[in-house]
């Protein structure tokens, strides 16, 4: 008679068995991902493109809010730059049907934003809104889940449904500065200011160009008694 004296990790083997016909995929660079990497290999998440902006209160994102709204801070986790990491994480996330990739970032750019007492602060995280129409045909917002990543890595509130979107606009995409900012204004509301009055709160968007929709947003909070601004966004597309 064999006695085996072998214990086998059924969870291990079930998952083994699955990562042979349904194998994991990087969503930065799409080779294979190995066990213990989550979503994002080692290598890429090494390259990725961080900015650190957090760490200076005069970066380029911050710059780009200057003159227009008053803010406590601004920053942005990325650079984006076309044909790269990033730009791949950020399409996969907007059109591919990828909202882990979103709260992924989220998780990533919250752990970090903890080392600074500006941001470490905050009380909530409130995302840009995409109007209903937009947000039923992609099935999500993809800011809410970069939201959704940060709130939890910081361990503080995420509202998402804290500011409405009033009206569907036009793509952005392809509008200079100024038809930006018009495009967006005047289109969003507060629904319920009494939970954010006298609150520090952190408006998130997924990336930054020119800040239009973010400075609407952050006006709008700012009629608020005693509310505090700062933005951050996953990545930020220089120009």
């Amino acid at each position: 008679m064999i006695n085996f004296n072998v214990r086998i990790n059924s969870g291990s083997l079930i998952q083994d068995t699955l990562s042979i016909f349904y194998p994991s995929l990087c969503a930065a660079c799409d080779d294979l991902l190995v066990r213990g990497e989550d979503l994002i290999c080692t290598k890429c998440l090494i390259q990725l493109p961080r900015t650190a902006f957090h760490l200076d209160e005069h970066n380029p994102v911050a710059k780009q809010f200057w003159g227009k709204v008053n803010l406590e801070a601004a920053t942005a986790y990325f650079h984006f730059h076309k044909g790269e990491l990033v730009q791949q994480l950020v399409h996969k996330l907007k059109y591919q049907n990828s909202p882990e990739v979103g709260v992924r970032m989220g998780m990533l750019c919250g752990a970090d934003l903890l080392g600074s007492s500006q941001y470490a602060s905050a009380d909530m995280v409130i995302p840009v809104p995409l109007h209903p129409k937009k947000q039923r045909i992609r099935g999500y917002n993809q800011a809410a889940c970069f939201g959704e990543g940060l709130a939890t890595a910081m361990g503080i509130l995420h509202l998402p449904k804290a500011i409405k979107r009033k009206k569907h606009t036009d793509t952005q995409t392809k509008k200079s500065r100024f038809a930006r900012f018009k495009n967006v204004a005047e289109v969003f509301l507060i629904r319920n200011p009494d939970e954010l009055r006298g609150k520090k709160i952190l408006l998130v968007d997924d990336v930054i160009t020119t800040g239009s929709t973010l400075t609407a947003c952050a006006k709008i909070l700012l009629e608020l008694e005693g509310v505090k601004v700062l933005v951050v966004s996953m990545a930020f597309a220089e120009k």
